[in-house]
């Protein structure tokens, strides 16, 4: 049995034409698409900003409470200003005993997104009845408004 083929399946028929893209749409296509690169990119440093600071108000309020009450609990007290957070690593002198650590699982005390060590103090200025624990922020530099802390 034989079918019959249309005119329009040869190469040569009618709806075997397609339009394709001209240069024209190309261009404005680009032309959006370096636009919307072109803001994001600009904004780059906005989103990643938020970020670090999201990350060191993480570390602040939440993140740090662990090993400092598990220090707390075994010590029965947080790490003195003088001792810092390197206590939740190394043992303090003449505590050695009953000091149960390291309290952090890296072994080692960890830096602000900013590539710069939390400060620390105990008793706290900020909570008179805690400890203060904080990030110098973006501008590195304590006492300024960009600081994130645990107050």
């Amino acid at each position: 049995m034989r079918f019959p083929l249309r005119s329009s399946s040869f190469a040569g028929g009618p709806s075997s034409r397609r339009r394709g893209f001209t240069l024209l749409e190309i261009m404005i296509a680009l032309a959006i698409l370096s636009l919307l690169i072109g803001l994001a990119v600009t904004n780059l440093d906005n989103i990643f900003g938020d970020a670090q600071a999201s990350t060191a108000r993480l570390f602040v309020r939440e993140s740090i409470k662990l090993p400092l009450t598990s220090y707390r609990i075994k010590m029965m007290d947080y790490p003195s200003t003088a001792e810092g957070l390197q206590a939740l690593i190394t043992a303090p002198s003449g505590k050695a005993d009953q000091w149960t650590g390291p309290y952090f699982a890296d072994n080692k005390v960890p830096l602000d997104p900013w590539g710069e060590p939390y400060g620390y103090r105990y008793p706290g200025v900020k909570n008179k009845t805690g400890y203060d624990i904080f990030s110098k922020g973006p501008d590195k530099a304590e006492g300024t408004a960009d600081d994130i802390g645990n107050w």
